[in-house]
């Protein structure tokens, strides 16, 4: 049985997810997390690939994806084959990396998109490994926030226009405190 086509087209925003095979992780060391967002720069380069946020965990990652040229699995296939390739050589491994396809989720640009990014944001207070956003290192979060600058392949602005279009100071500190308020609620609308 074919399995079915993933829906393309310019402008569209997606919900991609990747879970390292059998749930095991996927990077092992900070260099690891570093060389991944290393591919998400060079997707943005090749691909015109736009990310909106990410959060990278140890047997996963998840990130809001725009292809402005309607190439998600291009996209995908450059990032995971490289990253792939670059883990099973630094660890000395063989075999598949990854569980399956990467999932795919197309996301409307309406309120579910900024209930989605704090989703993603809030992933390592839910499971414990944090008891804020940010405290943990391997998020977008840290941008969506602070006065520091995001790198060149993440637009926080389009998420933060949502919050207040006219002042990214005011954004910041909404966004900053909505995604605070979702501590300790489950997401049903994701």
């Amino acid at each position: 049985m074919a399995r079915p086509l993933r829906i393309e087209y310019k402008g569209a925003f997606y919900h991609v997810i990747q879970r390292g095979i059998e749930r095991r992780n996927i990077f092992i060391s900070n260099e690891d997390k570093e060389k991944l967002l290393h591919y998400f720069n060079l997707a943005h380069a090749a691909y015109n690939a736009v990310f909106h946020t990410y959060i990278l965990m140890s047997n996963h990652y998840h990130i809001i994806l725009e292809t402005p040229r309607s190439n998600l699995s291009k996209v995908m296939h450059y990032i995971n084959t490289a990253y792939a390739a670059y883990f099973n050589a630094k660890h000395k491994r063989a075999g598949p990396l990854y569980q399956g396809r990467f999932k795919a989720i197309l996301v409307q640009q309406d309120e579910y998109l900024h209930h989605l990014s704090r989703y993603i944001h809030l992933n390592p207070v839910r499971v414990g490994i944090a008891k804020s956003p940010l405290e943990y290192r391997w998020s977008s979060y840290r941008y969506f926030i602070s006065d520091q600058k995001p790198p060149g392949w993440l637009n926080i602005n389009f998420i933060l226009s949502m919050f207040d279009s006219k002042s990214i100071p005011k954004a910041k500190n909404l966004y900053k405190q909505f995604v605070l308020d979702g501590i300790g609620e489950e997401e049903d609308i994701i």
